[in-house]
């Protein structure tokens, strides 16, 4: 039988297309002998922002370029291109236009299948944001929806972007409460953006999007949580790609944006307050959802390296993609290159470590307050003054996903509290757990007062 030829299909190309002009160029040398360096990242899709928006803000590539130039006598210069997700990044990268990008791990996956197919290979050279249970990706309803539980999606419309983590996410819940993705939910094919209007008007009965799309509609009160992502148990992260060609013939550029990288990963663990306000006045993002995911306690984790954990999951997302039809078949192991990273960056960036805790951010503070457990936050918000809380958070009790504590669902058991994200989770748990109930977080911060 003949070998079929890996294609992405009709489907996949929709959302490859590239644009129809791009600023910049890939790197080669101009007329003056400046290599311009082109940079592809997604300001919105903020876990990406170590490679992407705080990593531009704070200057630390071109910083590293210009060391790097000193050394092999190259001047550089960098162009940043903005996307709102993965797909126009690839397509910009296979043309030869955009040199470095950073995307979620399903786009990583269509951006090596792309790559190889079109014999404009790339690899991945380091993580960006990741949760090793899937909290990055959330399905969200509109609030007073009637829809409880993922089997009551059946026969109903799903906003997603196809071939995102955020789908993959959709596919693997869907399968798992029972229905078959492809036949019982009519699945619409939308930008996040697209997506979010689409909720508001009525056109989409659920949306399931990643980072910070849900965390941002559920602060704005147009969105309650249906689903936590984590609930999977499967890792979900962004990684950064590189054209080979460019890792070859410019190694240090690459090697410098590696260092670079790791300086704004650090930057955002020493300063996480001060990191998420930059990046919320550079995309527009309010900077409690930036915290949400970004902070101290946040939903992500932020470290460059290549864990072993994230690389399974890439080899385990690849029949998802393939049963969609979006490619035949990824080599993950070829697609993976730890090398660079190990050149650039002697020093690891360690992970946190612990469970998450509750967080209270007050206006006028620099700084925010960690609680041991749910009711301590209940009890700080309750001795605050009025006006005075900015956000609260709060991890859901059974996977951890951090969560605003005013979205949560709190439930009640004698003296102690407990919030989930979704109240589907909260009633399983006080099925679980006779005499606990669900209350209102006006109520449980009225009950936890000292």
């Amino acid at each position: 039988m003949k070998k079929k030829r890996l294609a992405v299909p009709s489907a996949a190309l929709a959302l490859l297309l590239p644009l129809a002009a791009a600023c910049g160029g890939p790197a080669g040398a101009e007329d003056d002998g400046t290599v311009t360096v082109t940079v592809g990242y997604q300001s919105k899709t903020i876990n990406t922002v170590t490679a992407g928006t705080l990593l531009r803000s704070l200057g630390y590539f071109e910083e590293e370029l210009a060391a790097q130039g000193k050394k092999d006598g190259t001047r550089y210069r960098v162009v940043w291109q903005d996307y709102a997700t993965g797909a126009p990044i690839t397509a910009q990268m296979t043309a030869g236009k955009i040199d470095i990008g950073s995307m979620g791990d399903f786009p990583l996956l269509l951006n090596a299948a792309r790559g190889k197919q079109l014999k404009e290979p790339t690899r991945l050279v380091s993580a960006t944001g990741y949760n090793l249970r899937g909290g990055l990706n959330t399905v969200v309803t509109a609030p007073g929806s009637q829809l409880r539980t993922l089997a009551d999606l059946k026969g109903k419309r799903v906003s997603t972007s196809v071939g995102s983590a955020a789908d993959g996410t959709l596919v693997r819940a869907l399968r798992r409460a029972g229905l078959d993705p492809a036949k019982d939910v009519r699945k619409l094919n939308q930008q996040p953006s697209v997506g979010a209007s689409a909720l508001a008007a009525g056109s989409a009965d659920a949306l399931s999007q990643f980072v910070a799309w849900p965390g941002l509609l559920a602060f704005q009160g147009k969105a309650e949580a249906l689903y936590d992502g984590a609930e999977l148990d499967l890792p979900t992260f962004h990684g950064v790609t590189v054209r080979e060609e460019f890792a070859r013939e410019r190694a240090g550029a690459l090697d410098a944006f590696l260092r670079a990288q790791r300086r704004a990963t650090d930057r955002l663990r020493a300063e996480p307050v001060a990191s998420a306000e930059s990046v919320a006045k550079e995309t527009g993002l309010p900077a409690e959802v930036v915290y949400l995911y970004n902070g101290a306690q946040g939903i992500a984790t932020f470290d460059p390296a290549l864990r072993p954990e994230l690389l399974a999951a890439l080899e385990e997302d690849v029949p998802v993609l393939r049963e969609a039809g979006l490619v035949e078949d990824v080599d993950v192991a070829a697609f993976v290159d730890p090398a660079p990273l190990k050149r650039a960056v002697t020093a690891p960036a360690l992970p946190r470590a612990g469970a998450a805790k509750a967080e209270l951010w007050l206006r006028g503070r620099s700084g925010t307050l960690a609680f041991a457990t749910a009711g301590e936050l209940l009890a700080a918000v309750a001795k605050a003054a009025p006006g005075s809380v900015r956000a609260a958070y709060v991890p859901d009790a059974v996977t951890g996903t951090p969560w605003f504590a005013d979205r949560a669902v709190w439930v009640g058991d004698g003296s102690s509290w407990r919030a989930f994200v979704t109240r589907a989770a909260a009633e399983r748990w006080v099925a679980g757990h006779p005499g606990s109930r669900i209350a209102a977080y006006a109520d449980a911060v009225r009950a936890a007062a000292p």
